[in-house]
């Protein structure tokens, strides 16, 4: 959920409501704003058991831009399910846009010492798979853009891929989308975590992102039991269903728009497109 950037009036109980003093909800093409004592507030948490109680790993990454297919990966956090924490920087060769460096701080500057993409993506490969190894699920936020980029990474530097098939995701981003059906409006982490009352004191820092992904993830299968209580193999159906269907909502909005379409076969990996362009030295 977003604040009002206009005064209007609650959709719920009719207050007025001054410029950022609500919050913006729906879908694109029928937002509503909702005073302060309107907005939804999720459930209490609940004593079942589910993979929320489990020890789950988390993956984040910073980035050059925002094409997981052709962007290159700056830092990564690896939150282990084992209680084994790796955080790295990958000097990626090529130069940082500078709006992509605004959001992050990281520059040339910074990760002109850094190990290269076939030393950092490599290490990266190595602790998906001993995820994938032990059967843990793991936290990725919008899985479908920073999965998609470590396979492009590994392509690009002709390294071996994750058993991609094996792997239990878990994407709060989707799951919150299929609980709501979109009804919040578009929402980030930071979104979120403010929702779910998940502190996120550092957003675009790897670590703090995955940190907060992964209490994010923990608070949505606490505080719903329908999805809580799924095993992880069934989730990863349910999140394919739900990806598809925010898809399909996004697409009969864009269609009339003007604007891009997504895929709905596109998670938790993109599929369709080309692979990245060879390394270049």
């Amino acid at each position: 959920m977003r604040a009002n950037k206009y005064a209007g009036m609650c959709a719920t109980c009719g207050d007025d409501v001054a410029v950022e003093a609500g919050q913006l909800v729906g879908l694109p093409g029928r937002w509503m704003t909702l005073c302060g004592r309107c907005t939804p507030q999720p459930p209490p948490r609940g004593e079942h058991d589910g993979w929320h109680r489990a020890p789950l790993a988390s993956l984040d990454f910073e980035t050059t831009g925002i094409d997981p297919h052709h962007d290159r990966v700056l830092s990564y956090a690896l939150l282990g399910d084992d209680g084994h924490d790796v955080n790295g920087l990958i000097n990626p060769g090529i130069p940082i846009p500078p709006q992509s460096a605004a959001v992050h701080g990281l520059t040339a500057e910074a990760l002109v010492d850094a190990p290269i993409p076939e030393v950092g993506i490599a290490l990266v490969i190595d602790w998906v798979q001993s995820v994938i190894d032990r059967g843990a699920g793991l936290v990725v936020f919008n899985a479908a853009y920073d999965l998609t980029m470590l396979r492009a990474e590994a392509t690009r530097w002709g390294l071996r891929q994750p058993d991609w098939q094996r792997l239990l995701v878990v994407d709060p981003y989707v799951i919150d989308w299929g609980i709501e059906r979109g009804a919040l409006g578009p929402r980030r982490l930071t979104d979120v975590a403010a929702y779910y009352e998940v502190t996120l004191d550092n957003a675009h820092d790897a670590a703090a992102d995955a940190w907060a992904a992964r209490n994010v993830a923990v608070e949505i299968g606490a505080r719903h039991p329908e999805v809580g209580m799924s095993s992880l193999a069934i989730l990863m159906h349910s999140q394919r269903g739900w990806y598809a269907d925010r898809a399909e909502d996004w697409n009969s909005y864009a269609r009339t728009a003007g604007r891009s379409l997504d895929d709905p076969s596109g998670w938790p990996l993109a599929s369709g497109l080309e692979p990245p362009a060879a390394a270049t030295a």
